[in-house]
């Protein structure tokens, strides 16, 4: 009765034993190491104390037993198993957990590492930028303070030379005088100290004369400084910008690479990438350069959905640029009506204006660059360049802008809708002015205001301010009239890969 009251506890103890180390090993998998660890040692302290409590409790049954030394031999041995099959299942399961874990880690580091290198080499990169924009700013301030000091001097010249013109007024008044003198004394003899009155006066006259033409001279040079240093101003902030411009790039740059490690996929859609490849066509001047062709002059292209047409391809700064108008000598009148704005006039080797119908058929392939080249009467040239959109016919070919760079100041309304209009088609009127009548040649008017690439031909001798807002010039809203001889008003794709 003991012996099988002894086996029903035993095997009762044995299965209690297998369920906790099972359970023991189900909850070694989902806890962290350290809690792993502290059940390892908890079993293990507990296991002896456990075997040798179970080993008295035996050995007190098996005292009355007739053989009491096999009864505790074979109980011990059946405890040793189920102790040692319980250890063995930990020990695989701890060596496992080791392994996942130690490979995990391996893989912690390897990120970290990676990701610690390419953080040093942002911080590089970024000190880099930051040293060169504050060397920037600080030309941009030497430049600004010389461009003061010139402006103050450019204003003492000038109240200089009032006073020396009003000099020159009260000394030609005074030689009139003498000269009425002159005609006086005719008849008479004129004493000595007359005469020599006279030549000191004449004499003073031409020095005060000489002296007015140089200062005319310093301040014409004082001028043509002044828009060299507003140039590089202008060119300072443009670096200024491209370089916040890069920063801002490469902070979005880290942040999607961070989302990117994560699985987010980063897409690129492109609707006209694949078009010229499909039809084969020659659909722009850039085409044309990416065959092979690298001089400039008039080719035959045909945009996508249009007819072939003759342009001037402008080959320069290692692409191919459309020429849509082009002046040079005044040889053509621009004051046409909207249909020959519309279609286009002129001569492609001369003076010509490319056509609203066709420029909309180029642009409408994808994004385009707008740079219009100028000179003015000093030779002087300056460029500025915009991105842009063209509507079609059903909205009058309406020009938005957005200027990029450029070396001249902005003179054109940004993110504004402008409407095209002629003197027979005009859209823009505004305050009961008819702009394309006073503003000779059809333009992207706004407000009628004072930049028209398209007026009248008009050279700088011309008098008057009705001849010279019928000319051509570009002029800033903050700044002075740019009387132009030449202009050359070119397009080109921003993704050159729309045409490879």
């Amino acid at each position: 009765m003991k012996r099988s009251i002894y086996r029903l506890n035993s095997s009762t103890e044995h299965s209690h034993s297998e369920n906790y180390l099972e359970k023991s090993l189900l909850n070694n998998q989902s806890i962290s190491g350290i809690e792993n660890m502290k059940i390892i040692l908890l079993l293990l302290f507990i296991a002896p104390l456990a075997l040798s409590v179970r080993a008295e409790k035996d050995f007190s049954l098996l005292d009355s037993a007739t053989s009491p030394e096999t009864k505790s031999r074979f109980a011990m041995l059946d405890d040793v198993r189920i102790l040692a099959n319980g250890l063995l299942q930990l020990g695989h399961g701890l060596k496992d957990f080791v392994h996942k874990t130690k490979g995990q880690m391996n893989d912690i580091f390897q990120k970290l590492y990676i990701f610690d290198r390419s953080f040093y080499e942002l911080s590089l990169q970024t000190s880099e930028i930051k040293e060169e924009e504050e060397q920037l700013r600080q030309t941009t301030a030497r430049l600004q303070i010389n461009n003061e000091e010139i402006k103050n001097l450019s204003q003492e010249m000038n109240l200089k030379i009032e006073d020396l013109i009003q000099n020159k007024i009260q000394l030609q008044e005074k030689v009139w005088g003498l000269e009425d003198k002159v005609t006086k004394l005719a008849i008479i003899q004129p004493t000595v100290q007359e005469t020599n009155e006279i030549s000191s006066l004449k004499a003073f006259v031409e020095q005060q004369d000489n002296h007015i033409k140089q200062l005319h001279k310093i301040v014409e040079d004082q001028h043509v400084q002044l828009d060299k240093q507003h140039n590089q101003i202008m060119e300072l902030e443009d670096k200024l910008n491209h370089i916040e411009l890069q920063e801002l790039t490469e902070n979005s740059f880290t942040e999607e690479q961070a989302e990117s490690n994560e699985g987010s996929p980063f897409l690129v859609h492109n609707s006209t990438a694949a078009m010229h490849k499909l039809k084969g066509a020659t659909p722009d001047c850039t085409a044309l350069y990416n065959s092979g062709i690298r001089s400039s002059g008039i080719y035959t292209i045909k945009p996508n959905s249009s007819e072939a047409f003759d342009v001037y391809c402008e080959m320069k700064f290692g692409t191919s640029w459309t020429v849509i108008q082009n002046r040079v000598d005044g040889s053509l009148d621009f004051n046409q009506t909207w249909d020959a704005y519309t279609n286009g006039f002129g001569d492609l080797n001369e003076e010509f204006w490319l056509g609203l119908h066709k420029i909309y058929s180029i642009t409408k392939q994808g994004d385009y660059i707008l740079r219009i080249e100028l000179q003015d009467w000093k030779d002087n040239k300056r460029y500025i360049e915009y991105a842009f959109t063209l509507g079609g016919p059903e909205t009058d070919y309406v020009l938005q802008l957005s200027r990029i760079s450029g070396s001249i100041p902005n003179a054109l309304p940004e993110q504004t809708e402008l409407r095209f209009s002629t003197a027979d088609h005009d859209m823009a009127i505004i305050n009961d002015l008819d702009c394309p009548q006073n503003y000779l040649g059809g333009w992207w008017h706004s407000e009628c205001e004072e930049t028209n690439l398209n007026g009248k031909y008009v050279a700088p001798r011309s008098k008057g301010r009705l001849d010279r807002t019928k000319g051509l010039y570009w002029k800033p809203r903050n700044g002075r009239y740019y009387l132009l001889k030449s202009t050359r008003i070119m397009i080109h794709p921003t993704d050159l890969k729309i045409f490879d």
